[in-house]
């Protein structure tokens, strides 16, 4: 599938890699897609202002991932998420359900460190992290989106489009900025 994507729909992938060990999180998921994005400019042409999208998702991040759809289900039931997210981190300390998951260290890595070798990875300063279903699902998606308008590659309007047809905080910030299914898709169909 990744020989159909383009030059910069490869770099998005790859940046969002990027943008996952540089937060320091254990795997890939749908918002360093999106981020990727954000910082390639295939957002551009829509007029959105980058920095506002990664504040909206810092804040979402901050709710630990709920989106407001999730905020207003649990408001339904007498549930504040505000009041919830004030306690935990007057509690755990700012941000406390914003921080990435620990890394599992394996055995492998384990006895390497007790013998004071370097893992594969240290090696070349970078360490593998996983896609989560949901971003792999987004890349399959693209694949389907551009398979269904008889396109031969896959480009970041089609990642754009996959990461829009999924429920969530990436397509609700999304939203929020203008940018919806049908906008993106008369963007790929200009």
């Amino acid at each position: 599938m990744f020989e159909r994507f383009t030059r910069d729909a490869r770099s998005t992938v790859t940046g969002a890699v990027t943008e996952a060990r540089q937060t320091g999180a254990a795997t890939v998921t749908e918002e360093h897609l999106l981020l990727s994005l954000l910082a390639l400019g295939a957002l551009d042409p829509f007029g959105v202002d980058r920095t506002a999208v990664a504040a909206d998702l810092a804040a979402a991040r901050r709710r630990g991932g709920m989106s407001r759809a999730d905020e207003e289900a649990l408001a339904g039931l007498g549930i504040d998420l505000t009041e919830i997210v004030t306690r935990i981190e007057e509690t755990h300390g700012e941000g406390a359900l914003a921080a990435p998951a620990p890394r599992r260290r394996t055995l492998g890595a384990s006895l390497r460190s007790a013998f004071g070798r370097e893992s594969a990875d240290d090696r070349t300063g970078s360490r593998h992290v996983p896609f989560t279903q949901g971003s792999k699902k987004v890349l399959e998606q693209s694949l389907r989106i551009a398979l269904g308008r008889k396109d031969n590659h896959i480009g970041t309007l089609h990642l754009l489009l996959a990461l829009l047809s999924r429920p969530g905080t990436v397509s609700e910030v999304l939203t929020d900025h203008g940018i919806t299914y049908h906008t993106a898709e008369t963007g790929l169909a200009a």
